[in-house]
């Protein structure tokens, strides 16, 4: 049926009748309305206020293919009990199975429920000469009705799959302001032939839908990565860090492994451990003064206290430029940039400061390791910081991440003394996993650096990949960075929100 012939029939019907009390009574050419269309066309008049309408939803139960068969030959009980004779012999089980089918199947349990046959050997006889078929004459009722009285009959029924409920919608349809048997043509903008002609004056426009969807206009999306970033970064800024800049992949060894009194011989300085540069393959743009304090500590402990490695420090391997493995090279920078200002201004002001950016690592890659990935850092320096203030600031920053049972375990870094593992109870795992690592940093880094002998310095750091990972259920890290990654995944995420409780966004942690 045309849209403009249903139009037609609405209007003329609501001429005459003043109300169209329920839609489903609607008729054309003797067939039924069918009511999706006719709820285009009520929109259509409605957009123009000729008319206005309702809802009627009522729930109705149908029979499926199998009830409409069942309400025409009958149940499957009653054409098994059919196919039994009358008498002592009966029927071979074998042979009314091929000739019911699967009907046999169902009906064979029903009717010894019913206890109109019984099993005598290999055979099937009857226990009863005639029977009523109240399952045909059910489906017969809701065939008629669309509904019965007995709620639990209608519930096995549907079990049986012979009925489905299903919730049909119809409408009630009145007159509205401008209600008219004709259907005028709405113009939808103002065109030049009509400001010439006059013709805008006593046009009739099509109404603004407010309510529409509009097109989505192209954008860009930050990538899963940034949005668990950016709430940490909402984390570190809430509690008063400042940020370290952080845009500079390329760091000397100085900075990267000296300055943090790691000595020169260490395995993670080796090649299978960290991308050296090629070209330009050495600096020596690092403060002279510092690279003979730090030469000094390294080499005899200088004036930190400490008997150093006991080894010749060489200038030229703390020159090698490398893409920096880990934050902690730009941490070490900052902490020098801070002695110069106490020492220009003559008095030590505190400072908090954190980073998140890339680092990079000579390793295999697998489901759970790249070559590069992100580090999340905090650095606080303030006097005569404590172990207890690191484990009490490390509980408030983790109850920030959603992590309230924190517990610390001793552990060697090369830089911090001491040095704690972290770990959280995990409610869902059931058990403690570990989420990151802490330490307070060595005299032989600070005092070279020139903070006052009093200032302690507190720093822990994690991962940013394995968090996003669980937040957006990501089992390979290379699905989430690198050459595979689907971009259409990157549209498709949503913002990322840190619970404020332990729980299933943490599921996997420790794998």
């Amino acid at each position: 049926m045309a849209t403009n012939e249903l139009q037609t029939l609405v209007l003329t019907t609501l001429d005459k009748e003043q109300v169209i009390e329920n839609s489903k009574d609607l008729h054309h050419a003797g067939q039924p309305v069918e009511q999706l269309t006719l709820l285009g066309v009520l929109n259509s008049l409605k957009s123009k206020d000729m008319v206005d309408y309702s809802a009627i939803e009522v729930e109705v139960w149908t029979l499926t293919e199998e009830g409409e068969q069942v309400a025409k030959e009958g149940s499957h009980e009653a054409r098994v009990f059919a196919a039994v004779p009358s008498g002592e012999e009966g029927i071979a089980i074998a042979d009314i199975q091929a000739k019911l089918g699967e009907a046999a199947k169902v009906g064979q349990g029903k009717a010894f429920k019913n206890k109109w046959i019984s099993k005598k050997g290999a055979q099937l006889v009857r226990l009863v000469e005639t029977i009523v078929d109240q399952t045909q004459k059910d489906l017969q009722e809701i065939q008629t009705t669309s509904t019965h009285t007995d709620a639990k009959l209608l519930a096995e029924l549907k079990k049986r799959k012979l009925v489905d409920k299903q919730k049909l919608t119809s409408y009630k349809v009145t007159k509205a302001s401008a209600f008219s048997l004709e259907v005028k043509k709405e113009a939808t903008e103002i065109t030049y032939d009509m400001i010439q002609s006059g013709e805008w004056k006593t046009a009739t426009f099509k109404k603004y839908n407010f309510d529409a969807a509009g097109v989505a206009p192209p954008t860009g999306h930050l990538h899963p990565l940034m949005k668990v970033r950016q709430e940490f970064r909402e984390i570190f800024f809430e509690m008063g860090f400042s940020e370290m800049p952080t845009n500079c992949f390329v760091e000397s060894s100085f900075w990267n492994f000296d300055a943090l009194f790691q000595p020169q011989q260490h395995p993670a300085r080796d090649a299978h451990d960290t991308f050296f540069i090629k070209d330009p393959a050495t600096t020596d743009r690092f403060p002279r003064d510092l690279m003979a304090k730090i030469k000094t500590t390294h080499e005899n402990g200088g004036d930190t206290g400490s008997t150093g490695y006991n080894y010749t420090w060489k200038e030229e391997e703390a020159g090698k430029l490398i893409l920096r493995t880990h934050t902690t090279a730009v941490s070490s920078y900052m902490l020098y940039q801070l002695a110069e200002k106490t020492k220009k201004l003559g008095v030590f002001n505190p400072a908090k400061y954190f980073s998140i950016d890339r680092v990079f690592r000579n390793e295999s890659v697998d489901a759970t390791h790249l070559a590069e990935f992100h580090q999340i850092e905090g650095v606080i320096a303030d006097k005569n910081l404590t172990l207890g203030d690191l484990i009490g600031f490390m509980d408030v920053f983790f109850k920030k991440m959603g992590m309230s049972k924190i517990r610390f375990k001793p552990t060697y870094n090369p830089y911090t003394e001491p040095s704690m593992e972290i770990f959280s109870y995990h409610e869902g795992l059931k058990k403690w996993v570990e989420i990151g690592n802490s330490g307070m940093f060595r005299p032989e880094m600070l005092l070279p650096l020139g903070l006052p002998p009093d200032v302690r310095v507190i720093a822990w750091g994690l991962g940013l990949e394995r968090p996003t990972m669980i937040k957006y259920g990501i089992s390979n890290i290379r699905d989430l960075l690198g050459h595979k990654v689907n971009i259409s995944m990157i549209k498709e995420y949503p913002v990322c929100r840190l619970d404020k409780k332990m729980g299933k966004e943490l599921v996997g942690l420790s794998e």
